[in-house]
């Protein structure tokens, strides 16, 4: 396959699941003002490492490895920079439609997912929400099976914890 080609094969596949990356991103907690350029720091490590993906395999777990390095890589970064940053909190007041109770109930989880260490989470996130099973999961993030089992049922309890706290706090029922 000539280098063009699979520049072209690269960026489809970018493109394809551009909506799954930038929602993967934020569920990993990068900030919203972030999200887009995490995206393409994404997709130049994609394009990078292109010649390395087995197209036999799903990709979805493999752009999953990528973003988590990345994010990883930008919080690392953002600790550093800002000692003390705060973050803003979405407004919980009661919404008088579907729509308003269905982006309230998606901020609790995104809140609660903030509150998991991202090793935990990553685990989370891919295998409870993404359907990725744990044995991928373990491969993607390259840590031992048991491992990913430990950190998933660790992440449970904390997602339910933190959901449980958030909503007590906000006199959500």
């Amino acid at each position: 396959m000539s280098r063009h080609t699979s520049d072209d094969a690269c960026f489809e596949a970018y493109q394809r699941e551009l909506d799954y990356l930038m929602r993967t991103l934020r569920r990993l907690g990068v900030d919203t003002d972030d999200v887009e350029d995490l995206a393409h720091e994404v997709f130049l490590v994609l394009r990078r490492t292109w010649p390395h993906y087995d197209p036999t395999r799903a990709l979805k777990p493999f752009l999953f490895g990528i973003a988590f390095r990345v994010a990883m890589s930008h919080r690392r970064k953002r600790w550093r920079e800002v000692p003390f940053a705060t973050v803003d909190e979405p407004d919980r007041s009661p919404a008088p439609d579907r729509a308003a109770e269905a982006n309230q109930a998606r901020a609790i989880v995104l809140d609660a997912l903030n509150r998991i260490p991202l090793k935990r989470r990553a685990v989370l996130v891919m295998h409870d929400l993404d359907e990725v099973p744990v044995q991928d999961v373990a491969a993607t993030l390259c840590i031992p099976l048991f491992t990913a089992y430990s950190r998933l049922r660790k992440a449970r309890r904390e997602l339910e914890a933190a959901v449980t706290h958030i909503r007590r706090r906000s006199d959500i029922r």
